[in-house]
């Protein structure tokens, strides 16, 4: 199993820090679990290769594109800094 563990700012309230935490077997497109923490409470949930294929049909994406946009939002935090915003609710 491969996991990353990221800082993020929200863009709903930048002066706070959670830490996310994404794991996979194969690949995203597989299904993946997160693990979200504010260090003082955790959330976790996994999502699933239908609901990865459900998504991607929802918005009308390519399930490739849409697998590869998420590996960039979830887990490649250099090539995609500042790329992609977060809210936390």
């Amino acid at each position: 199993m491969e996991k990353t563990l990221n800082r993020i700012h929200p863009v709903s309230d930048p002066e706070a820090t959670y830490f996310l935490q994404v794991s996979w077997e194969k690949d995203l497109g597989t299904g993946f679990g997160l693990l979200l923490s504010d260090c003082q409470w955790a959330w976790t949930g996994t999502v699933s290769e239908a609901d990865i294929s459900r998504e991607a049909a929802d918005i009308e994406m390519d399930r490739e594109k849409y697998v590869e946009e998420l590996r960039k939002a979830l887990i490649a935090q250099e090539e995609s800094a500042g790329r992609y915003n977060f809210v936390i609710s």
